[in-house]
């Protein structure tokens, strides 16, 4: 399965590109994740909400490793594609993914419970 669908990539530079004049400042968009991502067999867990339209390899989200420390940073796309876990399954694309709140409200739950429930 392919990690990002056009559509969902789209979305995520659409994302990216309203959020860039404002990155840095106290008027940061803060977005519904797009897509979760996770290892099947490893307890790693990734909210995107945003791609960087200047770097497309370049995603912004939650990103959880299941070390009960989630946190908010970028990521490189083509570094998570290569990840494997235990055994050797690749990341996948939760398709049942549903986001009813803002990255905010789940970075503060994951913060609260060590890891990301959805």
């Amino acid at each position: 399965m392919q990690i990002l669908t056009q559509d969902l990539r789209q979305k995520l530079l659409a994302n990216g590109r309203q959020q860039q004049p404002l990155r840095g400042t106290d008027d940061e968009l803060d977005f519904v994740p797009v897509v979760k991502l996770f290892t099947p067999d490893a307890g790693a867990t990734w909210l995107l909400t945003e791609i960087d339209p200047e770097d497309p390899d370049l995603a912004f989200g939650l990103c959880d490793l299941g070390l009960g420390y989630p946190e908010i940073g970028s990521l490189s796309l083509t570094e998570l594609a290569a990840v494997r876990g235990r055994l050797g399954l690749a990341v996948e694309r939760d398709l049942y993914f549903k986001p009813d709140k803002p990255l905010s409200a789940y970075t503060s739950e994951a913060r609260r419970l060590g890891r990301i429930q959805v």
